[in-house]
């Protein structure tokens, strides 16, 4: 590496990129009338504040909590207590679903996402790993509902969306909301050591990453019908959603890549380690910029960029896997790809004059717009991947 870049292998510039992080969201993101503002431009002006988007308030949680369990900050903690209790005070419904999203405290969209529980499910793990123990019942009961409303033993899959009275089923499957189900079940297994959340975890990765997989030449598709066969055509004109994507999605299958090496460490087996390579290796072979580098949004099934956008999760998820993939194997190609992800978003997502990292920018690095934190981005991509690599998840 240059000098113009800071050793991004050093736990000193981890941590202290995490502080300056923290320092973007701290005191701003506190709302004393209930969870934390979302919504901030680059400068960190607010310009929503009435507006909870369940992921954003969870993924709020999941930072204070980890924060508080590493650095012990108290007001960490009780700002994980405070967002744990807006979640199951506000978001929480009466029929047990918690609401998309919230304005000045009324429900503006209460359609029932297993995306959002998901979140959930993994903020209140990380608050009981942080010592609040009332969060082990939020844990269970988040698990139980979606064993309920949202678990298809049969497919061995979660479905993905509820409306708001839960009684309407969307016809929707797809492998975003699994995902992140596996991700807060491991979250759940390592606060708890209650092996139904491991056991739930590994049929996940088992049934996406191996089954489902192969219907789509070993790469992860995104959505499935109702009988989960991929589908192809479902948002074919939207490759830039934010959600449901059309195309393959090299961060995801970096992302699924991550949390096949956490599964491992977890339960060991043979076959998760050649999968968990297979998926990384395919994002940077189809998704990495050549001419501009970092990883784009979206790949097309005929591997032209659908979405040429560098967003600024793909680049962390995937440098996380990348010294996963470097410590698991050994292979200097994975160190050298985790060192110019961060190059390239040092270089251009890194906010070094407000902090935090910006969203989104085009394919050559350019300036998309000044929203650095819309609804549910948090940067806990960020600091999760900087903890990844510093082995404090």
């Amino acid at each position: 590496m240059t000098n113009r870049y800071p050793d991004f292998e050093s736990p000193a510039f981890l941590r202290g990129h995490i502080q300056d992080i923290l320092a973007f969201y701290d005191p701003r993101v506190f709302a004393a009338e209930g969870g934390f503002y979302t919504c901030f431009y680059d400068n960190g002006d607010c310009f929503d504040p009435k507006l909870r988007q369940l992921v954003g308030s969870a993924r709020y949680v999941f930072n204070y909590a980890t924060a508080y369990r590493l650095y012990k900050d108290p007001k960490h903690l009780a700002w994980a207590k405070h967002g744990l209790d807006f979640l199951n005070l506000a978001h929480r419904q009466s029929n047990g679903g918690y609401a998309w999203a919230l304005n000045g405290g009324a429900v503006t969209d209460g359609r029932v996402m297993a995306y959002g529980h998901a979140f959930v499910l993994l903020a209140a793990s990380a608050c009981l790993r942080a010592g609040l123990t009332e969060a082990e019942k939020t844990v269970t009961d988040v698990f139980d509902f979606l064993e309920t409303r949202f678990w298809d033993a049969g497919a061995r899959a979660y479905n993905d969306e509820r409306d708001a009275s839960l009684q309407t089923l969307s016809p929707y499957r797809g492998q975003n909301a699994n995902m992140h189900m596996c991700e807060a079940l491991l979250a759940a297994w390592t606060a708890t050591q209650n092996i139904k959340y491991l056991d739930r975890a590994e049929i996940l990765a088992n049934r996406f990453a191996i089954e489902l997989a192969a219907q789509t030449g070993g790469l992860i598709w995104e959505h499935y019908d109702q009988n989960w066969n991929a589908d192809m055509l479902y948002n074919i004109d939207a490759p830039n959603d934010r959600y449901r994507p059309w195309g393959f999605q090299p961060g995801h299958q970096t992302e699924w890549s991550k949390l096949l090496l956490i599964l491992n460490a977890c339960r060991p087996d043979e076959k998760w380690l050649p999968r968990a390579k297979a998926l990384y290796d395919g994002a940077m072979k189809t998704g990495f910029d050549k001419k501009y580098g970092g990883l784009v949004y979206g790949v097309a099934p005929d591997g032209g960029y659908c979405a040429a956008e560098k967003h600024f999760w793909v680049q962390a998820e995937s440098f996380a896997a990348a010294w996963r993939l470097y410590r698991a194997t050994g292979n200097e190609q994975y160190r050298r790809d985790y060192n110019r992800l961060w190059q390239w978003s040092w270089d251009n997502l890194v906010d070094r004059e407000h902090g935090a990292w910006f969203r989104v920018r085009s394919r050559d690095g350019s300036k998309i717009d000044d929203r650095k934190s819309p609804a549910g981005k948090t940067d806990y991509h960020t600091m999760g991947a900087c903890w990844d690599v510093l082995g404090d998840v």
